[in-house]
């Protein structure tokens, strides 16, 4: 069977219980005892076997069928979990993420067999339950010889729950026609293993199975329950078949994941005048009945058909979809400004349609914004492994605690994210908290912190990492800077400690005393800021020595269609977000006054500096020197300056076009749009101007 076509679900689906394995044993490392944990655990271990099984990834469906195996009998309390387990159940992982990477690369699990791991599993299972090879599977592989024996035996009338089943007159009518022309009628309970993921699949598995040998007059729970998997782990039903009851039981036990099947013959009896008229009704409404089922079944998964309301859709065409609603979006732009020059709008009909087609376009971006949107989730939730492995690496202890996972961001924007957060982290663990001994000595906890916080804020989601650790040493950060040569001694007695806390975000800058493969304070940090600038974030650091420090990162929630206030510098048209503009202030020169021969305006009581945009764009104002200033009031993090522009032409919603590779070198321009009449304007990027 060619299965590359699934190899895209296949690859998702293994990551997602890859994941789960990883929070789980998180879990179980702290609560051994956590029944729930090592259930979840056996699911995603058996889950995981079959899916390798099915792409024929024998290496992977190996080792997870022995992860498996051993927590079979940690669920039956014959081996228990203590540490050295954990550690190795998260060595296993670790070879199950490069089983999986493999196959993402070369769609090849690669060729190691990881039999240290295998003999490890396999050393637990002979320790503990005194076998000398591994323990069977807990359930079926595939073929029915696998099949685990049944519970009880076969003469257990508790469990012939098809005993309790209550006939009407048309049920008894059609078995007793049945038996008239030389067929059984039989009743059937079946048990599905209780660790089976989708019981109604396997539900419907033994339905055909018995179907090709037979008739179903009823089943309890009724079918459409049974097909929304509305039962428990049971269900029975009545069968009318030509051939013997063990031929009956074996199809059943035939299914994979099935327990045990209890079959035994029925015996009815009813007035046989009646016999053909309802034999014949009964017939048809179950033909129809099952045709419909399985007409169902066939076109869509088995399992909770539904309630399945998602799909995985390819990131590719949701941005084909968005740049077609971007290339709508300026299509209304063009005809909002043709119309305006053509007196066009002065037509009530004309300008009814243009404010719903404003409309439409609007909430067509906001909805395949939304669908573009995911949780931060998909990228922290790996962290936690990391801090537990990094606390072990370090010989130190540590705890993350993580909150706000759920908070979205466009997609582009949350695969970019994950490096720079991971710089962080691993500067937290490594740097910025200190040994045991020294924080005991300090009077703080043994086991250090470290946060990762989330929210949004406005149009913006902060990210924060902080730790209770040592904090930044500004001190020592400065006389590295100078003997560096980075700055001079005077201009360090001038600098805030705020900038020189910046200092730590030039390339290669660290005050890690000795180079380690984790980190330093400062390694790495050129990368955190010019990864989430490229994102149009920024990112602020707050510390205090001997407390800890905060790195604070703010991001946009989306990168292809702002609104943007639409301006005019010198003749030419420029678009600033809305996002970044605190107010707008109509400014007197005679209220410009001079620091460090820099000019500034006293804001109600805040010296703001001013930017004069015709400067740093190297054009000429249209503006003579005397009249009022137009200056727009800009915010990063808590810096303020003001943009002093010509004139004002109003909020837009503009898309956002990427200047390309080739220019690349102005990093005040983020970007370009197209405007309604088809010109270009450039997009200021203000963070870079402040």
């Amino acid at each position: 069977m060619d299965v590359t076509q699934y190899l895209e679900i296949f690859l998702d689906e293994t990551k997602e219980h890859l994941q789960s394995l990883s929070d789980q044993f998180m879990i179980l490392e702290q609560e051994p005892d956590n029944m729930d944990t090592i259930n979840e655990i056996f699911r995603s271990a058996h889950t995981l076997k079959g899916m390798a099984g099915t792409m024929g990834y024998k290496r992977l469906q190996a080792l997870t069928h022995d992860m498996e195996n051993v927590f079979s009998e940690v669920r039956n309390n014959t081996i228990k979990v203590d540490s050295q387990m954990v550690d190795l159940l998260f060595q296993v992982l670790d070879a199950l993420e490069e089983y999986a990477e493999n196959i993402q690369n070369t769609t090849e699990e690669g060729t190691n067999d990881n039999e240290h791991l295998i003999k490890a599993l396999n050393d637990y299972l002979a320790g503990n339950t005194g076998a000398a090879a591994p323990a069977p599977a807990p359930v079926a592989e595939a073929a029915p010889a696998a099949a685990p024996a049944p519970a009880v035996s076969d003469a257990d009338p508790a469990k012939e729950k098809w005993r309790d089943i209550k006939l009407g007159d048309t049920e008894k009518t059609v078995l007793a026609e049945a038996v008239k022309q030389g067929k059984k009628c039989y009743g059937v309970s079946v048990y599905v293993q209780e660790s089976c993921i989708l019981k109604a699949a396997r539900a419907f598995l033994v339905f055909k199975a018995l179907e090709d040998l037979g008739e179903i007059i009823v089943s309890v729970p009724s079918a459409q329950d049974i097909e929304d998997e509305r039962f428990e782990f049971d269900f029975s039903m009545i069968v009318i078949s030509e051939a013997d009851a063990e031929a009956i039981k074996k199809a059943v036990l035939d299914v994979s994941e099935i327990e045990a099947a209890y079959v035994g013959e029925v015996e009815v009896e009813v007035p046989v005048e009646k016999a053909e008229v309802q034999v014949a009704q009964v017939e048809e409404a179950a033909k129809a009945d099952n045709a419909a089922a399985v007409a169902k079944q066939d076109k869509k998964p088995a399992g909770k058909p539904i309630v399945n309301r998602t799909v995985r859709v390819d990131i590719e065409k949701l941005d084909s979809l968005m740049n077609l609603v971007s290339e709508l979006i300026i299509a209304k732009n063009s005809l909002v400004s043709t119309s305006t020059q053509e007196g066009m709008l002065t037509n009530s009909v004309f300008t009814e349609q243009m404010e719903y087609l404003e409309s439409v376009t609007t909430n067509l971006h906001e909805s395949v914004m939304k669908v573009r949107m995911v949780p931060i989730e998909s990228v922290v939730q790996k962290f936690p492994k990391m801090i537990r492995d990094l606390s072990k690496k370090l010989d130190k202890k540590m705890t993350l605690y993580m909150s706000g996972e759920e908070t979205e961001l466009d997609r582009t924007v949350v695969d970019e994210i994950g490096d720079p957060l991971m710089h962080l982290l691993r500067n937290s663990a490594d740097h910025g908290l200190e040994s045991a001994q020294v924080r005991k000595e300090r009077g703080k906890p043994e086991m250090g912190s470290i946060f990762l916080d989330a929210y949004q804020e406005g149009n913006n989601v902060i990210i924060e990492v902080r730790d209770d650790g040592n904090g930044i040493d500004v001190e020592a950060v400065k006389a590295k800077a100078i003997a560096r040569g980075a700055i001079t001694a005077e201009q360090a007695e001038n600098m805030s400690d705020k900038d020189i806390i910046g200092l730590l975000f030039l390339p290669s800058f660290s005050t890690a005393k000795q180079v380690t493969d984790v980190s330093g304070r400062g390694v790495g940090l050129d990368v955190v800021k010019s990864k989430i600038e490229s994102l149009s974030g920024e990112v602020d650091v707050r510390t205090k020595l001997g407390e800890g420090s905060t790195f604070i990162i703010r991001l946009p929630l989306t990168l292809a269609i702002i609104q943007a206030l639409m301006v005019e510098v010198g003749g030419e048209k420029y678009a600033i977000s809305l996002g970044s503009i605190q107010t707008l202030e109509d400014i007197d020169p005679s209220e410009i006054e001079h620091v460090q021969a820099k000019e500034v305006i006293n804001l109600r009581g805040t010296v703001i500096p001013l930017i004069r945009l015709n400067e740093v764009l190297d054009i000429e104002s249209t503006k003579s020197p005397d009249e009022n200033l137009l200056v727009i009031i800009v915010k990063k993090g808590d810096k303020l300056a003001g943009l002093v522009v010509d004139e004002l032409m109003g909020q837009q919603e503009i898309v956002i076009k990427s200047l390309g590779k080739y220019i690349n070198k102005t990093k005040i321009i983020s970007g370009a749009t197209i405007l309604g009449d088809g010109e270009i304007a450039l997009i200021l990027d203000t963070n870079a101007l402040l």
